[in-house]
């Protein structure tokens, strides 16, 4: 199915919308008693509550709100189809789930957002269905389940061009639609995306100053990925201006978080670091511990490239600690194939190779995590070439280059492309070794760090 670009043709739903809403008014003015001319009362002619009743318009706010009165019904119902007494408890439980999202607890959420939207469907609430299906597709990525979670996004994308949603709901389902396509590696996709949300959050001239920071974020994400850091550099500042002014600690964390890993990007290692350090001291003081235990990690990172291996290791295995008691295995096997990486370049190789299998063990079947895949099969690859295991380093080596090739980044499949260099010499096959080398070199002259 095609997610991007427009039909010129009216939407059948925009239809649907308003024709449920007038024959609720027939019905009830049927019910009522009332001929159309007695309950337009002088207000407005026969003809427009005719065409109310055939779905051929939609009243303003305040006419329903008139309407209501005189049919002795509740305005919501009346909108909807859905009472205020149903709508607030599904608002609810609609409310619940996201607060759990804010808590990383997707399971719990998943689950809330399940029995809300099931409830929204059977009252045929649109609005409920499109928040409910935003909330468990959230839920759902967030869990790895990345096509279930653009199916449902999809379906939420169809509901939102409906006349009752503004452009800043159209651009929260697009800026979803443009993550989870952005996990699955589909770069150009996802950013045509985040593009077209933007657009739409800036005509709307709604307060919606955080969708867009995060729509820039995410946009400066796919730019990393294009290996454009200068144009990451500038939708991380525009974010950031836009975090000042906006005053949210979350946001602003979040954009300090995204600078960190342009500067790191752009090889700014104590700019790199000083930015995390920044997003850490925020994040703490909200006491969320995941995305603390993802700086730590990053921290880590830096830390040894700047030749402070030890120290490193420390933060590292801080970072372990908070996931395994937050229950985040997937998360935790990130930060252990650094520790491999740590090792490997020690001169630890059992230890290595201890630590990239269990981080591949515990992210087997995550797409989402292609990067730290294809990182843990090359540090496991290298760890067997140093230890003459050379059959098995050629297939996990070739299963390296495989999973960097899917996100299409040259510079991580010329580190694939260098190793399997070293394990030809290993076999004294110079050869193929130059091949592989001046493979390597060849493609690194085109990236820009």
């Amino acid at each position: 199915m095609e997610l991007t670009g427009q039909t010129n043709e009216a939407p059948h739903y925009q239809v649907d919308e308003a024709a449920g809403l007038g024959e609720r008014v027939r019905r009830l003015r049927a019910a009522a008693g009332l001929s159309q001319t007695e309950l337009a009362g002088g207000r407005f002619s026969k003809e427009y509550v005719s065409q109310i009743e055939r779905g051929k318009t939609r009243p303003t706010a305040d006419t329903l709100a008139w309407l209501a009165e005189r049919l002795g019904a509740d305005a919501t119902f009346l909108e909807s189809g859905v009472s205020a007494v149903e709508r607030y408890r599904w608002e609810a439980v609609l409310a619940r789930g996201e607060a759990l999202v804010e808590q990383h607890r997707y399971p719990d959420a998943a689950a809330e957002f399940e029995t809300a939207l099931s409830a929204a469907r059977e009252l045929e609430a649109t609005d409920l269905i499109v928040r409910g299906l935003a909330g468990l597709a959230w839920s759902r990525h967030e869990l790895g389940e990345l096509q279930t979670a653009i199916d449902l996004l999809v379906e939420a994308r169809s509901l939102v061009e409906g006349l009752r949603f503004s452009d800043v709901e159209r651009a929260d389902v697009l800026f979803r639609l443009g993550v989870c396509r952005y996990k699955l590696s589909s770069i150009a996709t996802a950013a045509a995306l985040l593009d077209e949300a933007l657009v739409l959050a800036e005509r709307s001239e709604l307060p919606c100053d955080r969708l867009r920071i995060e729509i820039l974020l995410w946009r400066s994400r796919c730019y990393r990925r294009q290996r454009d850091f200068l144009a990451a550099r500038e939708a991380v500042g525009h974010a950031l201006e836009l975090a000042d002014a906006l005053q949210h600690p979350v946001t602003t964390a979040n954009v300090y978080f995204q600078a960190s890993l342009v500067a790191e990007r752009e090889g700014h290692l104590g700019l790199a670091r000083s930015y995390a350090e920044k997003a850490r001291a925020r994040y703490e003081d909200m006491a969320d511990r995941t995305t603390v235990g993802r700086l730590l990690n990053n921290i880590g990172a830096y830390t040894h490239l700047l030749g402070k291996s030890e120290e490193a290791v420390g933060y590292l295995k801080e970072s372990i600690r908070i996931f395994l008691d937050e229950g985040s295995d997937v998360e935790a096997a990130t930060v252990v194939c650094s520790l491999a990486e740590i090792d490997l370049e020690a001169g630890r190789f059992e230890e290595a190779e201890s630590g990239a299998r269990k981080a591949l063990a515990l992210l087997d079947g995550r797409l989402d995590y292609l990067s730290e895949i294809g990182t843990a099969q090359l540090a496991l690859g290298r760890c067997l070439v140093e230890q003459n295991c050379l059959d098995e380093a050629q297939d996990i080596l070739r299963a390296a280059d495989r999973s960097f090739e899917q996100l299409s980044s040259v510079s991580h499949r010329a580190s694939a492309w260098i190793a399997l260099g070293d394990l030809a010499h290993r076999r004294d096959d110079d050869r193929e070794a130059a091949r592989l080398y001046r493979k390597a070199a060849e493609a690194l002259q085109d990236v820009r760090f």
